[in-house]
């Protein structure tokens, strides 16, 4: 087993980045499970957790990892967007819509305009 170190927790945080864009989202958990086991305040760690799960299509954990990191960070956009984008894929649309609201108006990037939807009623 490796040992527990702050530069075992960057390659493994790196390898698991590499393993998501690689189409292997189990093997990403796996990895960021130890880093998030000793480093449980690490947000970064684990945004790539919930979106490694999302690729997983682990709706339920994917929900607990963004919502973990907006209680941190409230104000970060791409985990109200992610976060929207999880309840969408749950048929939780009203969930959905307010998130997706929620990162249009923290960063109106034209992808989380789009998604808002502000032309439509609630």
């Amino acid at each position: 087993m490796a040992e527990n170190n702050p530069e075992t927790h960057v390659i493994d945080f790196r390898a698991a980045e590499q393993l998501l864009a690689a189409r292997d989202p189990q093997g990403a958990v796996k990895l960021l499970d130890s880093v998030i086991g000793d480093h449980p305040e690490n947000t970064a760690a684990r945004l790539l957790r919930a979106r490694a799960f999302f690729a997983a299509a682990q709706l339920r954990p994917a929900e607990l990892e963004f919502e973990l990191v907006l209680e941190r960070e409230p104000d970060n956009a791409f985990a109200h967007f992610a976060l929207a984008r999880t309840f969408e894929r749950s048929g939780r649309t009203q969930q959905a819509t307010r998130h997706f609201r929620l990162a249009a108006a923290l960063d109106p990037k034209p992808e989380y305009l789009r998604a808002a939807r502000f032309d439509e009623r609630p």
